[in-house]
């Protein structure tokens, strides 16, 4: 198979970088190389923190290079100080690494809490504005039935006033009947009655106009004069007198027609 690059490409279309394959001569080591862990979106492209990986990784090839030879028991005790001296300041380089992650963590961990924080503080703003809703609901309905029950016991205090020693008032019909504001003509719909109820006791209701049995019934007993229309044309009036003269009327319409001409 053979790898194909092109210079033009969409954005939305384009895949991971092409890399040609290639061959490492013996005995050499490419840099280039040292960056194969590298991959597009991982590491690719570099940034300030890859940057300073390649140059940790130029320095550690440098000092692998200064590193004396085994030959003799100086340069042997030389080579692992120098060892020892690395390996602390990779420690310390990994200390600083692991504190750097810890630091990120715990922001990160920070504004989990914050924004759990904040949630938690709107579900309690709103359920106590719910609380509050139907305490004031409760309370609305209360003062109501507190001022339904005033009303009430008023007028039964009225109507007690109003025959304080107690005497039995024979109903007066006339009276009744005469003062349009009685229970005869408004009854209230405290006592018992309520007019809306029986709205359609005093609608028509006919077997002939509100079905079509009954329709075509009332139309079957109809005579044929009713159904069939019979249009008469007009006479026409009559401009001439019995004894043969013109009348006024006529002569009137007749000027009149003259001067609109």
């Amino acid at each position: 198979t053979l790898g194909t690059q092109t210079d033009y490409r969409d954005g939305e279309a384009q895949t991971d970088p092409y890399s040609p394959e290639y061959i490492v001569r013996s005995g050499s080591v490419p840099e280039l190389l040292t960056l194969a862990t590298l991959t597009w979106g991982r590491g690719l492209p570099a940034g300030l923190e890859e940057m300073a990986m390649i140059d940790r990784a130029r320095e550690k090839r440098a000092w692998e290079a200064s590193l004396p030879p085994m030959d003799s028991p100086s340069n042997t005790a030389k080579r692992l100080k120098m060892m020892e001296e690395m390996e602390r300041k990779e420690w310390a380089f990994r200390e600083q690494e692991i504190e750097k992650l810890q630091k990120i963590r715990l922001e990160v961990l920070k504004k989990m809490l914050r924004r759990r924080e904040e949630n938690q503080d709107k579900v309690d703003a709103k359920r106590l504005c719910d609380y509050w809703q139907n305490r004031q609901r409760a309370r609305e309905e209360k003062i109501k039935k507190i001022r339904h029950d005033c009303a009430l016991m008023l007028r039964k205090l009225i109507a007690n006033r109003k025959n304080m020693m107690g005497k039995l008032d024979r109903r007066d019909i006339i009276k009744e009947y005469t003062d349009f504001s009685s229970q005869t003509y408004a009854p209230l719909s405290r006592i018992g009655f309520f007019p809306d109820n029986n709205s359609d006791y005093y609608a028509v209701k006919n077997f002939y106009l509100n079905t079509f049995a009954g329709l075509c019934e009332l139309e079957a007993s109809l005579p044929s004069s009713v159904i069939q229309l019979k249009i008469k044309a007009p006479k026409p009036k009559s401009i001439m007198t019995k004894t043969g003269f013109i009348k006024r009327s006529a002569r009137l319409e007749a000027d009149l027609a003259q001067v609109h001409q």
